[in-house]
């Protein structure tokens, strides 16, 4: 699928910059938030883990973390980063069964057109264990198609509410809203779910 070969495309040519811009960014209220609702030493896929910030900070909270990205370059550079492999992999091959306690897909699986994308949080339901944890992030708004070189689902509690309507095994927990956390983006609005397998 072309909006995907390009974003992934996009990753492998920018990751360093990527990385550069998002290894440091302060988010430690999001991954208590998820962590909050996880039980200790948390099983958790990291589902589009970019620079491997996330995953870093789980593995020093004492998670067993599994992280895996769409793009060879992340791979590698957050491989490095964590310390961990990080495996390569399309959110569309995800094949897990009840197998992890959380999953973090932080400003990842945005990247999917929305048919993809409601395949995809079908399998994520079904990779989670009973009562498991999903956050989830989307830009915030209306908009689908292609930004700045790379694909882009955002989401508003309406579009997310009604898309989540068609998804059988999961429910919100917890919606807000929050600005960019990186430098000179605070104008840019961010919708942040908290799901949950029922």
């Amino acid at each position: 699928m072309f909006e995907i070969e390009n974003t992934i495309a996009y990753y492998n040519s920018n990751a360093k910059d990527f990385a550069a811009g998002t290894i440091s960014v302060a988010f430690e209220e999001m991954q208590k938030r998820f962590l909050d609702k996880l039980p200790e030493q948390a099983y958790i896929l990291d589902f589009g883990c970019g620079s491997g910030r996330d995953t870093k900070y789980f593995l020093t909270k004492g998670c067993r973390v599994e992280a895996v990205d769409g793009s060879l370059e992340m791979c590698r550079l957050a491989g490095a980063y964590t310390g961990i492999h990080v495996r390569h992999m399309l959110f569309q091959d995800l094949e897990e069964t009840e197998r992890y306690d959380g999953i973090w897909a932080c400003a990842s699986i945005l990247h999917l057109p929305k048919d993809s994308l409601r395949q995809v949080m079908k399998k994520m339901g079904k990779a989670l264990q009973k009562n498991g944890i999903i956050y989830a992030s989307f830009k915030y708004g209306d908009f689908q198609g292609e930004r700045n070189g790379r694909f882009f689902t955002d989401m508003t509690e309406k579009s997310f509410a009604d898309f989540l309507d068609e998804i059988e095994n999961l429910q919100i927990v917890e919606q807000w809203t929050t600005s960019d956390v990186r430098p000179g983006r605070g104008n840019e609005k961010w919708l942040n779910l908290i799901l949950q397998k029922i």
